[in-house]
């Protein structure tokens, strides 16, 4: 079985999965971030709140190093993540899994072919295994066998979700990182998602950082919840900590009927 422990150690030991120094992003003349420092440990569940145009997904974009930050550093497993090496920058990338805000599957490859990518781009496993290990995800993702056939167009929305989460976990990473994972799924297929992430988190022992505006998913999963305003992070701990932060967008996130239910589910 294929697993991160057979991967050469990229980082220190003990050092956080993210760490996030004195970062800056400008766009011109145009900041969106401002000094941010943020720490996520091994195990945590980290979720990024945030109003429109706050700066959620670009800094999920420089955490996993698609975007450069304007100034301070972002770390992985105590390793720079635009680092100059480039060996080092692989080792890094095979540690992490991304599930992009629709899924991102590549419409002319098949479920299975999907999964399998990013095993193939390792060029150490021969097919057998690599079809062994795309059953294993798609079991992990709650799916059949038989959806390893199917094209992207004949997935429901809640399927795409189901196989981007196996192709993310393909490499059994130790961080997988979600912008808007329930997006554009109904509030059953949401809840169903959100589910079985918690179940394989506690299962497989990842970390996590998404991005998410939706209250009940941000109840679900995350175990500390950082808020984006004012172009750096206002507040950080626990949901129930952040709800109770006195600053216009906590206020406003949590104002809902919607946003007091979720509290409460997660308070009990």
């Amino acid at each position: 079985m294929l697993g991160h422990h057979s991967l050469p150690a990229a980082s220190p030991e003990n050092a956080p999965v993210i760490a996030i120094r004195g970062l800056w992003t400008r766009f011109g003349e145009t900041v969106v971030h401002r000094d941010i420092d943020l720490t996520v440990a091994a195990g945590e569940m980290l979720g990024l709140v945030g109003g429109s145009g706050s700066g959620k997904t670009t800094l999920l974009r420089e955490i996993v190093g698609l975007l450069a930050p304007s100034q301070g550093t972002v770390e992985l497993f105590g390793s720079p993540v635009q680092s100059d090496d480039p060996e080092l920058r692989r080792r890094v990338r095979r540690r992490f899994g991304m599930l992009f805000q629709q899924g991102a599957l590549y419409s002319a490859l098949s479920v299975a072919d999907n999964i399998a990518f990013p095993l193939r781009e390792l060029r150490q496993l021969d097919e057998d295994l690599i079809n062994d290990l795309v059953r294993v995800k798609l079991a992990m993702v709650e799916l059949e066998p038989s959806h390893g056939a199917l094209m992207p167009a004949e997935l429901s929305g809640g399927m795409v979700k189901r196989v981007a989460l196996a192709r993310a976990l393909a490499l059994e990473p130790e961080l997988l990182v979600l912008d808007e994972p329930t997006a554009g799924l109904d509030p059953d297929r949401s809840a169903s998602f959100v589910t079985l992430i918690r179940t394989l988190q506690r299962e497989l022992g990842f970390s996590v950082v998404m991005v998410t505006h939706d209250l009940d998913t941000l109840a679900g999963l995350a175990t500390r919840v950082a808020a984006l305003a004012d172009q750096r992070i206002v507040a950080c701990g626990t949901l129930a900590e952040v709800a109770s932060m006195d600053h216009s967008f906590t206020r406003r996130f949590f104002a809902s009927e919607r946003a007091q239910a979720a509290l409460q589910a997660a308070a009990r």
